[in-house]
């Protein structure tokens, strides 16, 4: 499938039972909520989906189920975070395999590469396949930076597609635009900055609390895009305290609860996670309560 990298791809969570298995039922829910909203694209295997704590069988069976599921109608990626060069090829070739439309791929984990070792990476795994890519560029939380005269490098590699933007400094997109064009998309990958990056030229956003809510998130980039920023601003000034349960090192389970109060979700993460308790817990369902009691009513923005 040919992906055009703009839209709302949600980085959706991964579902698990009480013995901890994985819960094919409330997946299924979310992603059908997902679709039905008009997302643009599903990402499978990001750290919202708790890739960490899963098994490579675990995730060709989300992988083939969510294929399944959208039939054809948005691209599924996965999410590549290895921290070999070795170890990802082998594994964006089991996505092919399974299925995958394209692929998220992080820097090398646990090692911080310079940049040349980082360039080499992205290089070596892409011109292994060729399926359509986008770099994760998130230095906050991983130590890596891609930087521009990196993506300079990069620009040689034809399926090297797209970034996430999630380096907090929204002038990066306009630096990428004046200095590449449309040769980059660029995804917003930080739910508390995301109207902005729209604004100042992202072509999508991929998404956090969307998993909560589809809807809302979807109409947010429908309504810039059609011109009418009042609109979107007044749901985006809304969602704000939602979208930063997004920003913390719980944001699994935040989102989870979210998912529950919006009755497409479970709150249950695997372990090491745990879900929330006590005054934490509870500070988080405030906030979630609160908003639910002044949800904006949405216009048909798939009609814009």
């Amino acid at each position: 499938m040919n992906i055009e990298w703009k839209g709302v791809m949600p980085a959706v969570t991964t579902k698990f039972l009480e013995n901890q298995d994985l819960d094919l039922k409330n997946f299924t829910i979310n992603i059908e909520a997902q679709l039905e909203a008009g997302v643009h694209g599903i990402i499978l295997g990001g750290s919202l989906g708790e890739s960490s704590t899963l098994e490579d069988y675990e995730k060709n069976i989300l992988l083939k189920k969510t294929t399944e599921l959208v039939s054809g109608k948005v691209p599924v990626i996965m999410n590549i975070a290895e921290s070999s060069t070795k170890k990802a090829i082998e594994s964006v070739k089991i996505a092919k395999d399974n299925g995958a439309s394209g692929l998220m791929i992080l820097p090398p984990m646990k090692y911080k590469a310079d940049n040349r070792e980082t360039v080499e990476f992205f290089k070596k795994i892409a011109t292994t396949t060729n399926l359509s890519i986008m770099i994760y560029n998130n230095p906050i939380d991983y130590g890596i930076e891609v930087t521009l005269s990196m993506f300079e490098e990069l620009a040689s590699i034809p399926n090297i597609k797209a970034v996430k933007e999630s380096t907090r400094n929204i002038s990066n997109i306009s630096k990428m635009k004046s200095k590449f064009g449309d040769r980059f998309k660029i995804l917003a990958g930080v739910d508390t900055l995301a109207l902005e990056s729209l604004l100042m030229g992202a072509d999508g956003w991929v998404a956090g609390l969307v998993c909560a809510f589809p809807k809302e998130t979807v109409a947010i980039y429908e309504l810039q895009k059609a011109g009418k920023i009042k609109e979107a601003i007044e749901i985006y000034r809304w969602f704000l305290p939602l979208l930063e349960l997004d920003t913390t090192s719980k944001l699994v389970q935040n989102i989870k609860l979210a998912e529950v109060a919006t009755g497409i979700g479970t709150e249950k993460v695997r372990e090491p996670r745990l879900p929330l308790i006590g005054k934490e817990r509870d500070n988080v369902l405030q906030i979630i309560k609160k908003s639910l009691k002044c949800k904006p009513k949405l216009p048909d923005y798939k009609k814009l």
